[in-house]
């Protein structure tokens, strides 16, 4: 599905297609928090290691499919597939964007 984002959620995506966890520290600002899971990460190394652990932990794929943008907020709805209970899942990431970074994620 092709779905037109902005600049700091696509390149998210891409991110977490390649399982690239300094490719997404790379779309988030330094002071930026991320909250999933009842935990918060909060900084860029945090979220690195939360992207690594997550990773390895439940070896999914993501597909997104469908977003709404209201100015900063980006809600995108995505199926995660993996090895984990319940697989498949829908969750909803809810964006937070400021100087074209992401300040803030939280993951429903």
């Amino acid at each position: 599905m092709s779905l037109t984002l902005p600049k700091p959620v696509a390149a998210y995506l891409v991110a977490v297609q390649t399982k690239d966890a300094d490719m997404l520290g790379l779309c988030f600002a330094d002071d930026a928090v991320v909250h999933d899971e009842d935990r918060e990460h909060r900084g860029i190394d945090a979220i690195r290691s939360w992207k690594r652990e997550t990773d390895a932990k439940y070896r999914y794929v993501m597909e997104p499919l469908d977003a709404s943008v209201d100015e900063n907020i980006v809600r995108l709805r995505a199926r995660l597939t993996g090895d984990f209970p319940g697989s498949p899942v829908e969750l909803v990431y809810a964006f937070t964007l400021e100087n074209d970074k992401i300040i803030s994620l939280e993951i429903q």
